[in-house]
């Protein structure tokens, strides 16, 4: 068989294991007269950080690299065709384009971010030619966005909680240039989608499930499209009985009321539409919210659809008015989508969790549902959040879940690991960032750490080359890490009993991070108000966790230096194994309760390893969380806690 240059080739693998595949970019003899040629590798989905998860990927879908490395020539084994085809986000069209051949490949594979992106143009073969996954903050300015013109970028912020992280994204957005607005939200915590709401009057908030939510879009697309509002893929249904006119009322109706003693009731306008069992009778479904005619607003009620067919015109300007204003996004309406699907079932602090088939768990289903709104709304951008653990967990399998979704939806995507201390937090909290992009938008890079921070935890050494960083071996000049006393230093004293919603700072702030942290919202930078009005820097919500009086005693009896925790309580000892044990030589000491003052569960903690019950947490050290809270764990205290000459508990720096 003869082999040319730039052909594709089978390579022999070893026993049991399929063919290497690979481009032929260069032939040459040895020195000593062997003949080698110099491979540059596909990867089978399997072969990539997908692994098992590689099934979800058509078999003859195959990713080119920039890896080469050289063979000897007898190595090869066949000629193979493998069709170069065009990324396309439509499924269809792109299987309609896919001629015959023994392989395919529209993505390049790169191993730094675990990186699948489009293929480089013709003529751009080295790794150098292709854009950088990271970004510094020196960086020329540039806005490679879904609009950036004049016309705003549409954001849906999935899981949402109180709008952190689509704040922060619109925030970024527009001090880059990009006029990014959070147009919808979705949570299930009704007390998370009110401050949302609050802070963000100009974002449509829903309190629901995500999957209620998923099946709301479908629905909502089918009234748009039974109008002629909108073209839809999905009309097998009707979603209300459109053989109803407006002036008939059903027979059953007729029956009921012929005697004249029913109350007839008529039904004004729509205000709102669920999908779900608002009514909580165990009857879920389409739902609209009613105003009754004559009635008020306190006699308004979710009514299901399919009880509503003799209302097409109100139906019909219900419809009609929230297409126009968008009440919900159709497929191409969103720019991006954003969220953090819960962690509950992937953290190493859940002792539970499900190791064999992770999906199987509620918590972590929500990986599932948050990739089918991403397949049905088509955003050109997608970023999705979660804890390390995502990557660590299992293998790593929901990790390779979302990026093998990603990529079987056609996204070009990456992934990448920062920490909130290596960009100015007095926190270690690192996370993992998944970004989607679709074919004809640049993939976002991630920003370079611009702090020096306290390393915490262990990162996977799989994916130790998905720690966004510098260079090994660069020199930079970071600034300096942030610790807990830049962050709080100027707070006022607190007690237990703390219960005022604001107060005055009393103190300036000390740190850039204080006077940043202090910024009303129409100060913050990227804010694009230009009605902003100077304001006095309020302090809101400055209570502690109360505690009950048992952990409060304990709290104030845990000694005041760096390190300190229950282990220096009295009738506690540390073996030479790093564990605590009953001193023998000490009686037990119970509070006025007559509780003890040391838990049976601090010693028990981790088998008696563990140290971070009532423990002190110095002002120059370092919060690898934001906040822990639960059952014994809400107990932990920090050095600033210390009680006053009258024995009350109150927050200063020591």
């Amino acid at each position: 068989m003869i082999f040319n240059l730039y052909d594709d080739a089978h390579v022999k693998a070893e026993d049991g294991e399929d063919c290497y595949i690979c481009k032929i970019v260069e032939m040459f003899e040895a020195v000593d007269g062997d003949l080698y040629f110099t491979a540059q590798w596909f990867y089978r989905a399997q072969d990539t950080v997908l692994k098992t998860l590689g099934h979800l990927i058509d078999k003859k879908r195959v990713f080119f690299s920039q890896i080469q490395d050289d063979n000897p020539l007898d190595c090869l084994v066949a000629k193979l065709n493998i069709a170069k085809v065009s990324l396309n986000v439509d499924l269809e069209a792109k299987n309609k384009e896919i001629p015959s051949c023994d392989y395919y490949c529209d993505m390049l594979y790169k191993l730094e971010y675990s990186s699948f992106t489009n293929l480089p143009p013709e003529g751009k073969k080295n790794a150098s030619e292709e854009a950088s996954s990271t970004i510094s903050d020196d960086s020329p300015d540039t806005v490679n966005g879904a609009n950036s013109g004049s016309e705003d970028a549409s954001l849906l912020d999935l899981y949402s909680g109180c709008g952190a992280m689509s704040t922060g994204l619109c925030l970024g957005a527009n001090m880059a240039g990009l006029r990014l607005v959070t147009k919808w939200a979705v949570d299930i915590n009704k007390y998370a989608c009110e401050s949302l709401q609050w802070n963000h009057p100009e974002t449509t908030v829903r309190n629901e499930s995500a999957e209620d939510f998923l099946a709301l879009l479908k629905e909502w697309e089918r009234l748009c499209a039974s109008f002629s509002l909108s073209k839809s893929e999905n009309l097998e249904r009707q979603s209300f009985n459109s053989s109803v006119n407006e002036d008939n009322v059903n027979d059953e109706e007729e029956d009921e009321n012929e005697d004249g003693d029913g109350e007839v009731f008529e039904v004004e306008k729509f205000l709102a539409i669920c999908y779900g069992d608002p009514k909580e009778k165990g009857e879920r479904g389409l739902y609209l919210k009613v105003r009754w005619k004559n009635y008020g607003p306190e006699e308004d009620t979710w009514e299901p659809l399919d009880g509503l067919g003799d209302c097409r015109e109100c139906l019909k300007d219900f419809v009609t008015s929230g297409f126009k204003a968008k009440i919900l996004p159709l497929p191409g309406d969103v720019d991006v989508i954003c969220g953090g699907p819960p962690c509950q079932g992937i953290s190493g602090f859940n002792r539970f969790r499900n190791k064999d088939n992770p999906l199987q768990d509620e918590k972590n289903k929500q990986l599932q549902v948050f990739m089918e709104i991403v397949e049905y709304l088509k955003p050109k951008f997608v970023l999705m959040e979660n804890v390390v653990d995502i990557v660590k967990f299992a293998e790593g399998y929901l990790g390779r879940y979302a990026l093998s979704k990603l990529i079987h939806l056609n996204y070009q995507v990456r992934m990448g690991m920062m920490a909130a201390g290596a960009y100015g937090l007095p926190q270690f909290r690192m996370r993992a960032f998944f970004w989607g992009a679709r074919p004809n938008q640049k993939l976002p890079q991630y920003p370079l750490p611009t702090h020096d921070l306290v390393l915490r935890g262990v990162i996977p050494v799989e994916f130790e080359m998905n720690t966004v960083g510098w260079e090994e071996g660069k020199k930079i000049e970071l600034e300096k890490k942030l610790l807990l006393e830049d962050a709080i230093s100027d707070l006022p004293s607190v007690g237990n009993y703390e219960d005022k919603d604001e107060m005055d700072y009393e103190k300036e702030p000390k740190t850039e991070f204080q006077r940043f942290i202090r910024l009303r919202r129409e100060e913050m930078p990227g804010f694009s108000s230009l009605n902003a009005k100077p304001t006095k820097h309020l302090l809101y919500d400055h209570r502690p966790l109360q505690l009950n009086t048992d952990d409060y005693q304990r709290v104030c009896r845990v000694p005041k230096r760096k390190g300190a925790n229950f282990r220096d309580f009295p009738g506690v000892i540390v073996n030479s194994g790093n564990k605590v044990e009953w001193d023998p030589n000490v009686e037990r000491v119970y509070l006025e309760s007559g509780k003890p003052l040391v838990p049976d569960y601090a010693m028990s903690f981790v088998g008696g390893s563990s140290s971070k019950r009532y423990c002190i947490l110095y002002k120059t050290e370092f919060s690898q969380f934001a906040r822990t809270q639960g059952c014994k764990a809400s107990l932990i205290t920090t050095s600033f806690l210390a009680p006053s000459r009258k024995g009350t508990f109150k927050l200063e720096m020591l």
